[in-house]
């Protein structure tokens, strides 16, 4: 380096401090405690969250300060770092189709072994279409459209992801009282909708069609029967709408043997009607407001009683289920492993 005027080599220049808000995402180093517990899993096993755009797991999932639109770029494969996340719910879909082309940069950025869990569009499982409030208003023509169930969900989602789609989840939102009154003619549309949905084994060996309800009236052995002879399976729903857990339990054993997904996603102090409460209360998701230890635990025997069968077990879990979906994550995974370790 060549010396100044005055004899003396220049000064470095100054290091420009990091802008946590803009730099780029980096994960969170995991603790040898939490690297121990991913390794006591069933391999079956694919836990996760639903959604990862969350600025409050900073120091969970990843270090510094990020914004939302940030993480939606660049915390996916932040995410897909952490010892235990190895699905996560594309909850977006819901709102409005995603192409295959966005399917495919979401693929590109997991390991070969991540499996997604996407939600089908609303236009395909609301029977109500939505007003701009989010609202139900009008019924929906396209409710369980077979047409748009394959070109809308299943084709993109099949094309996008190939073997790294888990499963494909119909959510039924509640139904309004005049067609939960018809019950026998919504098993119908149901049937002919899965029915005409294409194989997913041929490009996703792990796939799996599964249906959630938020009405318990679907709850039925004709509802088992239908889902049995398409192929698809129940989706166990923890949300305040529905049962407890255990109460759901009769549908998976009558579709037994086959793989479980679940997805927590309301806690049930909040009511049925209480998202908005537990966003209020929950935010910025950075810590757990409701423990469930009875859930956790329910849960984890659950899950360790289909893994253990040589079953797939896909579980999202949302912020709103004790208000911090990683720590949930880390706490049914603990429940598991005290299984495995009996």
């Amino acid at each position: 380096m060549q010396d100044d005027f005055f004899g003396g080599a220049p000064p470095p220049p100054p290091i420009a401090p990091r802008n946590t808000r803009t730099s780029a995402v980096h994960p969170q180093p995991p603790e040898d405690a939490l690297k121990r517990l991913a390794l006591t899993l069933p391999p079956r096993l694919r836990l996760g969250t639903s959604s990862w755009t969350y600025p409050g797991w900073q120091g969970l999932v990843w270090e510094g300060e990020h914004s939302d639109t940030q993480l939606s770029k660049q915390g996916l494969a932040v995410y897909a770092q952490h010892p235990l996340m190895r699905t996560v719910s594309i909850d977006r879909s819901f709102y409005r189709p995603l192409t295959v082309s966005q399917y495919e940069r979401y693929a590109s950025q997991v390991p070969d072994d991540f499996r997604f869990v996407v939600k089908a569009p609303s236009v395909v499982t609301d029977a109500l279409v939505r007003s701009e409030d989010g609202r139900g208003r009008q019924p929906n023509p396209a409710f369980l459209s077979p047409e748009l169930a394959r070109s809308e969900c299943v084709e993109p989602a099949l094309q996008g992801l190939g073997h790294k789609l888990g499963a494909l989840v119909f959510q039924l939102s509640p139904l309004p009282l005049a067609q939960l009154d018809r019950m026998p003619a919504l098993l119908d549309r149901l049937r002919a909708m899965l029915r005409a949905l294409p194989p997913l084994a041929p490009l996703a060996p792990d796939g799996v069609i599964a249906v959630e309800v938020r009405d318990p009236e679907w709850l039925t052995p004709d509802f088992a029967a239908v889902l049995r002879e398409a192929g698809a399976t129940y989706c166990l729903g923890l949300h305040a709408k529905m049962p407890p857990l255990q109460d759901q339990l009769p549908m998976l054993r009558a579709l037994w043997p086959g793989p479980l997904v679940c997805r927590w996603n309301l806690n049930p102090v909040h009511g049925p009607y209480g998202y908005e409460e537990a966003e209020r209360l929950y935010e910025p998701y950075d810590r757990l407001h409701h423990p469930a230890p009875e859930t956790r635990a329910a849960l984890a025997a659950v899950i360790a009683g289909t893994t253990g069968r040589g079953q797939n077990a896909f579980v999202t879990i949302s912020n709103h289920a004790e208000g911090c979906a990683p720590l949930t994550v880390r706490g049914v995974a603990e429940e598991v492993a005290k299984l495995a370790a009996r």
